[in-house]
C-alpha cells in the first residue's frame, strides 16, 4: 500500500484546547490538504482510511441544530437498509458502535456533522411516530355515542352526568355559562335535565310518574268481575253510640277498651249477616279528629250517620255529612237512644232537614231507623237497609287481580315492628307478595284478619293487618302490590324523589333548626303516639291553637316508644316530650331522669291539649297595672349622720310608705326610680306619711336630690294571662 502524507493546517484567534473545539462559536478560518494518488475508499468500521481522495474545503457555516438533526436521521436511515441487505449483517451490527468522543477528524467531516442517531433511537423514534398516527386514526375512527337518558322529575347533577357518562364538572361548567350557578348535588328539574341530556348530544326519556303507573296498574282489570261485600262507615258526634252499635253488631264489647269511652283511632270489622258480608269502619267522633273522618269516607261505599235522638246534630254531626256529600257517598241515618224518655227522633229529622237529608216518611231518599244499641232494637232492620243501599250500586270487583288497598292506620309494634292496618279494595292478598305502600315497600310476612287470625289470603273489601313493611307508611296512603322485589323499590325510591321539595328542602323545623331558632315566644313540642292517625288528629289540633304572643312549635311528631334520642333532642331544643298511647323505654326513662327532662303521657286527646295550652300560657307575659300611691314635693335638703342627704318633702296627694317604689321626676322628666330607704318625721323613723304632712325621705343609691323635685310613690300589680 502507499504510504500516504496528511497535513492539517489549522489558523485562527481561537486559542483553546481541541476537545473544547465549537464551530459554531468560533471565528476560524479552515483549510485542509489531503495527498492521495488514489480514488478508492475504504468501508467504514475499518482501522485505518487508507485511499481517500484529495480535496481542499472551506467551510462557510455549520447549519443550525435541526438541520444537522434532520440530516442525521436521513443518513442513519440510509445505513439502515444497506445494512440489511448486507449478507454480512450480524458482524456490522455488533462493530457498529456509537462514538460518543468527539475528535478533531469528526468535529470537521463533510460525512458527520453532528452526532449521530443509534439505530435503536431511529427504531423508537419510527414506533413513536406509528403509536401516534394510529392514535390519530382511532380518534377519527371514534364516533360520539348516543345514549338512551331516563330522566325523572327531578334528578341530581351528580346522578344526571353518571347517567350521561359525562365528568360532573362539565355539566357544571356547561350551566356556568348559561349563567345558572349550580353545585354537584343540586337538584333539577325534569325540563332543564331534558334540555342538558340534548345539549350533551344524547336522547332523553321522561320517566313514569309513580301515580301514572299505579293507575296503569288499577286499570288493567281482567273482564271477571264478583260482587264484593260493601264497606260501611260508621259517623257521627262523639258519645253518640257509634262504636256501641259496633259492639252489638260483632257482639264484641270495644268500648271498655277505649281510654276515656272515646274511639281514637280508626277501627275496621267484618260482620256476616246471613248470606251478607259487611265491612264496618268506625270512626272517631272527637273534633281533632277530623282527618281520619275524611279519610273513611273516601273508603266507604256506605256512610251510617249515628246521631242521638236526646241531643240531636251537633258540629261533628254537620261535618260528617260534609264529608259524606263529598265523597258522593249514600247516607243511611241511624237515630239512636230511642229507648230514653227524653228521646224525641222527629226532632231529629227535622234538624237534618237543614242539611238536605230528607226521610222517606217526609217524601225524601236518605233512609232512617230508629234504633237503640242498649235494647237491640231495629238493628236488623239497620242492616237490611245498608245491604239494600249496596245492592243499588252493585259493588263488583276483579279477584284475580293484584291486591290494592287504602291504609286506615300504622303503628310501631314493640315485638313485631311496623304494622299497617288496611283494607283491601280489589284483588286477593296472598302471603309473600311484594307490596308499596306510600313511601314504604315490603315483603307479606303475616296477614292478620279483624278476630286476630293468622290467614293466607285475604279478599276485596277484608280489613287486615299486614306485618313485613320496612316502616310505618301514612294512614291514608295507597296500597299497591307488585311482582317483584326491584319494582317495589323504584317505585318507593321514585315517590320519595317526588315528594321532596326541592326549592324548599326544609319546610319543618329540624335538629338543627330547633337548636338555633328556638325562641321564649314558641314552645317547642316532641310529640310520640302509638298510631300514625292520633299523631295526625294531635297536630290538627295543636294548629287551631292560635295567639299573637305564643305559638306552638312541633320539632318532632313521630309513632313508637319515647326513646333516648327522643330524650336528648328535648333537652337540646328546650321542649316539652309529649307520649300518647306509649310508654318510654328503659334507657329513654333513665336519662330523662339523670338530665331532669319530664315525660308527659296521656291516654286521652282532652288531656293533651290542655297540658298544651297550660305551657303557652306560661310563655305568655302578665298583664302589668301601675297605680300611683302618693306624691311628696321636696322643700329642703338636709345631711344627716348615717342617713346621708335627706329630702324635706311635704305629701302633697295619698301617702308614701317605707316599702313603696318610687320615682324622682324634675321638670317633668323621670331622673331616677327605685325604692324608699327611711322616713323620718320629727327625726324618727316611721312607716307611712299620710296626705298634708311634712317628712323627710331617703331614697336607696340615691341622693343628687334639688328643690322642687317631686317624689312619686307606686305600686305594680301583675295578672298571669291564659290562652
Amino acid at each position: 500500500m502507499e504510504n500516504k502524507k496528511t497535513k492539517l493546517t489549522i489558523s485562527g484567534k481561537s486559542k483553546k484546547p481541541i476537545r473544547n473545539f465549537d464551530p459554531t462559536k468560533s471565528q476560524v478560518s479552515k483549510t485542509i490538504s489531503i495527498s492521495n494518488t488514489t480514488n478508492k475508499f475504504v468501508k467504514r468500521g475499518t482501522s485505518s482510511r487508507p485511499n481517500k481522495p484529495i480535496f481542499t474545503t472551506k467551510k462557510q457555516g455549520i447549519p443550525n441544530d435541526f438541520e444537522r438533526r434532520k440530516l442525521a436521521e436521513q443518513r442513519a436511515t440510509k445505513r439502515l437498509k444497506d445494512e440489511g441487505n448486507s449478507k454480512d449483517k450480524k458482524l456490522k451490527l455488533g462493530t457498529k458502535k456509537r462514538e460518543v468522543k468527539l475528535t478533531v477528524s469528526r468535529a470537521l467531516s463533510d460525512e458527520i456533522e453532528a452526532r449521530e442517531r443509534s439505530l435503536a433511537s431511529v427504531k423508537r423514534a419510527r414506533e413513536k411516530e406509528n403509536k401516534n398516527l394510529n392514535k390519530e386514526n382511532r380518534k377519527e375512527d371514534l364516533k360520539p355515542i348516543k345514549r338512551d337518558i331516563n330522566i325523572p322529575e327531578a334528578i341530581t347533577v351528580r346522578e344526571l352526568a353518571n347517567r350521561m357518562a359525562e365528568q360532573s364538572s362539565n355539566v357544571i361548567k356547561y350551566l356556568f355559562g348559561m349563567g345558572v350557578t349550580v353545585t354537584i348535588n343540586q337538584t333539577l328539574a325534569a325540563d332543564t335535565a331534558e334540555f342538558l341530556v340534548k345539549e350533551f348530544g344524547h336522547n332523553p326519556i321522561r320517566e313514569e310518574k309513580a301515580e301514572e303507573i299505579i293507575q296503569k296498574i288499577k286499570a288493567s282489570r281482567t273482564e271477571n268481575l264478583k260482587n264484593r261485600p260493601p264497606i260501611v262507615t260508621v259517623m257521627g258526634h262523639v258519645d253518640h253510640g257509634k262504636t256501641s252499635l259496633l259492639d252489638v253488631l260483632r257482639s264484641a264489647n270495644v268500648v271498655s277498651g277505649e281510654f276515656g269511652g272515646i274511639t281514637q283511632h280508626i277501627g275496621a270489622y267484618q260482620i256476616q249477616s246471613q248470606e251478607n258480608k259487611l265491612t264496618f269502619i268506625d270512626t272517631p267522633g272527637h273534633a281533632a279528629f277530623t282527618e281520619m273522618r275524611a279519610r273513611g269516607s273516601k273508603l266507604t261505599d256506605v256512610v251510617v250517620l249515628v246521631v242521638a235522638a236526646d241531643d240531636g246534630v251537633k258540629p261533628q254531626t254537620i261535618e260528617s255529612i260534609k264529608h259524606a256529600k263529598a265523597a258522593n257517598v249514600p247516607i243511611v241515618v241511624a237515630i239512636n237512644k230511642c229507648d230514653l224518655p227524653e228521646a224525641d227522633p222527629q226532632r231529629i229529622k227535622n234538624q237534618l232537614l237543614e242539611h238536605e237529608l230528607i226521610a222517606e216518611d217526609l217524601s225524601g231518599d236518605t233512609l232512617m231507623v230508629e234504633i237503640s244499641t242498649k235494647t237491640k232494637k231495629n238493628l236488623d232492620k239497620l242492616v237490611e237497609s245498608i245491604i239494600l243501599q249496596a245492592e243499588i250500586l252493585d259493588l263488583k270487583t276483579d279477584y284475580e287481580s293484584r291486591a290494592t288497598g287504602i291504609v286506615l292506620e300504622s303503628k310501631i309494634d314493640s315485638g313485631r315492628g311496623p304494622v299497617v292496618s288496611i283494607v283491601i279494595t280489589s284483588g286477593t292478598l296472598k302471603k309473600g307478595d311484594f307490596f308499596v305502600s306510600g313511601l314504604k315497600w315490603g315483603k307479606i310476612r303475616a296477614i292478620i284478619n279483624d278476630k286476630s287470625q293468622n290467614i293466607d289470603e285475604a279478599f276485596p273489601s277484608t280489613p287486615v293487618e299486614v306485618l313485613g313493611i320496612n316502616g310505618a307508611s301514612k294512614a291514608g296512603d295507597d296500597f299497591i302490590v307488585f311482582e317483584s322485589e326491584k319494582e317495589v323499590k323504584t317505585l318507593s325510591e321514585t315517590r320519595a324523589q317526588e315528594k321532596k321539595e326541592y326549592k324548599n328542602p326544609l319546610t319543618f323545623a329540624t335538629q338543627e333548626s330547633a337548636f338555633s331558632n328556638s325562641s321564649s315566644q314558641e314552645l317547642n313540642m316532641i310529640i310520640k303516639s302509638d298510631v300514625h292517625g292520633s299523631s295526625e288528629a294531635i297536630k290538627n289540633a295543636i294548629s287551631q291553637i292560635k295567639h299573637d304572643e305564643v305559638k306552638a312549635k312541633i320539632i318532632l311528631a313521630d309513632i313508637g316508644m319515647v326513646t333516648e334520642t327522643d330524650v336528648t333532642l328535648a333537652k337540646a331544643s328546650n321542649a316539652v316530650l309529649i307520649a300518647f298511647n306509649v310508654k318510654p323505654s328503659k334507657e329513654a326513662k333513665k336519662l330523662a331522669e339523670s338530665e331532669n327532662i319530664k315525660i308527659s303521657s296521656y291516654n286521652i286527646i282532652y288531656e293533651v291539649l290542655d297540658f298544651i295550652k297550660q305551657r303557652m300560657s306560661g310563655l305568655l307575659t302578665p298583664d302589668v297595672q301601675e297605680k300611683i300611691t302618693g306624691t311628696a314635693q321636696i322643700l329642703e335638703i338636709f345631711k344627716v349622720s348615717g342617713a346621708g342627704k335627706v329630702a324635706g318633702s311635704k305629701i302633697l296627694e295619698g301617702e308614701i310608705t317605707s316599702t313603696s317604689d318610687v320615682r324622682i321626676i324634675r321638670d317633668g322628666a323621670i331622673i331616677y326610680t327605685g325604692k324608699v330607704g327611711t322616713i323620718f318625721r320629727e327625726k324618727n323613723q316611721v312607716k307611712n306619711v299620710a296626705d298634708g304632712q311634712e317628712c323627710g325621705i331617703t331614697v336607696k343609691d340615691y341622693m343628687d336630690f334639688q328643690k322642687n323635685d317631686t317624689i312619686e310613690a307606686f305600686s305594680v300589680t301583675s295578672t298571669e294571662r291564659s290562652i
